[in-house]
């Protein structure tokens, strides 16, 4: 028995205002820290920022009351039309810190890898949700979603991005093994990745070669290749349990942390608010990833299902990454820490992505017929 048709005021009632406070309280934390990394000021981050978010959080409860249905029909155009934004950066992406990764709109500069990361979650969704539940473990299945995930991390090697391109791998493959993949092909994936990196080692660019070895050791070059997660660390040991209090923080204040607006932004709150900020500001994600796989297993849809799994763990690699990266466990591969660095596109994306997540619980009791007869 299908569910009836929602009001708009039906629709407002169900938004989950819950998940929306958390995602301000999380850009109110940016926002603090931004205007901290400015020394007290709100230019040139931190205005920038919050209106951004403001802005944003309009678009994200548009994309919230449209009928999931919608999304479902959308997804691949939306797919193919990020595609498209991908490949003209390559013909006439704006050029910035040795990448060309931008596209100037003269209003905005806009970054297409960002949005691949949700476009491509909406693809694999409406992918699995019209494959046959019988065929899904099939290799000749496989074939299509493994294309979906390949073009575009190639693309994005192209400008080049290793971070994004290694993002766009992962939750791609999160959401095939989610889907029902079976294991041993991704055994056999692993194993044609691990012959394959001799290959790959001679394709990356010298300085992502250096990332990589300064990885493996960052004390070899501390004044060099490794200065910035030298003075991460640093910065994230000053702080100590309670931190040095807001805009107290010396190493970002002094200039020695760099990025500290986008990339090292967690180093440059947790030296101002310690360890015991840094967890709360931790939870507050978890709770995030909490509400989005509690919407994917609500969800009486199989596209509802597999787009809040594939949200989720967008933004679990979002923050599994930059924190990683910015405490020395992972290399620095330039990966934001979602609406609390400072950066538009991204901030787009992960709400654009909330958005849908928010949509999928909002519709979580429509029916929509999977091939095989399921829903």
């Amino acid at each position: 028995m299908r569910a009836p048709e929602m009001s708009l005021g039906e629709k407002l009632w169900q938004v989950n205002w819950g998940l929306i406070l958390l995602l301000t309280m999380i850009a109110g934390i940016g926002f603090a820290v931004l205007y901290s990394a400015a020394g007290g000021r709100v230019d040139p981050w931190a205005m920038k920022h919050i209106i951004r978010f403001g802005v944003t959080m309009v678009f994200l409860l548009v994309i919230a009351l449209v009928d999931i249905r919608v999304w479902l029909q959308l997804a691949y155009p939306i797919y193919f039309a990020v595609i498209l934004l991908l490949a003209a950066v390559d013909v006439m992406g704006a050029i910035g810190m040795g990448a060309q990764r931008w596209l100037d709109l003269y209003v905005i500069q806009l970054q297409p890898s960002e949005l691949m990361k949700i476009a491509l979650v909406l693809a694999l969704a409406r992918y699995y949700h019209n494959l046959n539940v019988e065929n899904i473990g099939r290799v000749l299945h496989v074939i299509p979603p493994v294309l979906i995930i390949l073009v575009p991390v190639a693309l994005v090697m192209k400008q080049p991005d290793l971070g994004t391109a290694l993002m766009l791998v992962f939750a791609g493959g999160a959401i095939m093994f989610a889907a029902g993949v079976r294991i041993w092909m991704f055994v056999v994936a692993l194993a044609g990745v691990g012959a394959a990196l001799p290959v790959a080692w001679g394709m990356l660019r010298d300085y992502q070669k250096q990332r990589l070895l300064t990885f493996l050791n960052p004390e070899n070059d501390p004044l060099g290749t490794g200065y910035h997660i030298t003075q991460s660390k640093i910065a994230l040991g000053s702080g100590g349990m309670f931190g040095k209090g807001f805009l107290g923080g010396t190493q970002g204040h002094l200039n020695f942390l760099p990025e500290k607006q986008t990339d090292f932004i967690f180093t440059m709150f947790a030296e101002e608010f310690g360890m015991v900020g840094g967890i709360v500001l931790l939870a507050l994600f978890v709770l995030v990833l909490f509400y989005g796989f509690a919407i994917a297993l609500r969800s009486r849809n199989h596209f509802g299902r597999m787009l809040a799994l594939g949200i989720s763990i967008t933004i679990f690699l979002y923050l599994f990454i930059n924190i990683g990266m910015v405490m020395g466990a992972l290399p620095v591969v330039g990966v934001p820490l979602p609406l609390v660095s400072y950066g538009g596109t991204a901030m787009l994306a992960v709400l654009a992505g909330c958005g849908l997540l928010i949509s999928a619980y909002v519709h979580r009791d429509v029916i929509i017929t999977r091939a095989g007869g399921g829903a």
